[in-house]
């Protein structure tokens, strides 16, 4: 494993995921709600990135959508997408600030766990370097695993994004053993030279104690934000979520 001068990241970012906003929408056929303007009232609350995930059946966010994202986003744009000869064409069209490559399957409700980079890295090279080349960042959707953590860094990954879900699903002695896996492979990026972010099932409650390992310095949120902003409003949603991150790292906030 390389060395590493860099410290740990001092805060913690958060991106908010609009996706839901968007399913919302597509479950009527609708012009509304309206994923870029919960994303500009995501910037508004104090976001660092919006993310968005354009799925190959488009269950939510559409090709216009990310086009006019480009053009309106202030912060930083994040796509999530499968690794295909489609998507590759889309990012390099809109030139995310990031693109963050996850495994997808027509059937599933919604990510079902890591990309085994393992197993795709021959296939993977190519389409990353293309990506690379235009000077977009990035990031693998991976679980805690060194094996893939190691796979990542051999491929040309910049970040990867550990996959929390096991953690979210499960409680008690389990859920700790979870987030112990966290804590490691989150040292074990970082030590490798990987910036580290996380996301997928984070809630107003599982949140803070992923958020106290210092070596993540962003979370990717949506689905959880998206519900509790029918309560609150979007801003107050995000910002909550940010206030909660921010006092579980024990930053001061203005």
């Amino acid at each position: 494993m390389s060395s590493t001068t860099r410290q740990n990241p001092s805060i913690i970012r958060l991106g908010v995921n609009v996706d839901h906003v968007a399913t919302l929408r597509q479950q009527r056929g609708t012009h509304y709600p309206d994923p870029i303007f919960a994303a500009a009232l995501a910037e508004q609350a104090g976001a660092a990135q919006i993310t968005v995930h354009l799925r190959e059946d488009r269950r939510h966010i559409q090709d216009r959508d990310l086009a006019i994202l480009r053009q309106t986003v202030t912060t930083k744009l994040n796509l999530e997408m499968a690794l295909t000869k489609q998507m590759v064409e889309a990012a390099l069209i809109n030139r995310p600030d990031t693109v963050t490559i996850v495994p997808e399957k027509r059937e599933e409700r919604t990510t079902e766990g890591g990309l085994n980079v393992l197993s795709l890295s021959a296939e993977m090279r190519g389409s990353l370097r293309v990506l690379r080349d235009a000077g977009i960042g990035i990031s693998l959707f991976i679980d805690p695993d060194r094996d893939q953590i190691r796979a990542s860094v051999d491929v040309g990954a910049q970040i990867v994004e550990l996959h929390t879900g096991d953690y979210c699903e499960t409680s008690g002695e389990e859920q700790r053993r979870e987030l112990a896996r966290l804590q490691v492979a989150a040292t074990d990026s970082f030590q490798f030279g990987l910036k580290v972010a996380a996301g997928h099932g984070l809630d107003y409650q599982n949140t803070c104690a992923v958020a106290r390992i210092q070596e993540i310095e962003e979370l990717n949120i949506g689905h959880s934000i998206v519900c509790r902003a029918l309560f609150v409003g979007f801003e107050r949603a995000v910002a909550d979520m940010i206030t909660l991150m921010a006092k579980s790292r024990g930053e001061a906030r203005g």
